[in-house]
């Protein structure tokens, strides 16, 4: 997931940034191996020109216990329709480590 340029060279934003955008099938994976793994989904949103800052806002509170992953998946489009402007990320809280498990860019500003 590409994040377009704020100069002569593009900004790279968390994991799978370096690579081509996410399909559809790719994202339901990804996020059903968040589950699997006993990760708590979260959805953040933030600016384009905030992105690389360690705040990001939390849309709602982290889906503990969550096990569906179209419940996860209209949660994102939520998100996304409800601030457009900005990108929208999926993170996956490990209770284990007490860390995150993952994190990604759903949608980008800008992208339908």
């Amino acid at each position: 997931m590409h994040i377009e340029p704020y100069g002569p060279t593009p900004r790279h934003v968390e994991t799978f940034s370096y690579l081509p955008q996410m399909t559809p099938e790719r994202l339901r994976h990804q996020i059903a191996y968040l589950i699997q793994s006993g990760w708590a989904p979260a959805i953040e949103h933030t600016e384009p020109e905030k992105s690389l800052s360690n705040f990001w806002y939390l849309w709602e509170l982290p889906y503990f216990g969550e096990r569906s992953v179209d419940r996860v998946l209209a949660e994102l489009d939520s998100c996304h329709r409800a601030n457009p402007g900005h990108h929208v990320r999926l993170l996956g809280y490990d209770n284990y480590m007490q860390s995150q498990g993952t994190a990604f860019i759903v949608h980008r500003a800008g992208a339908r």
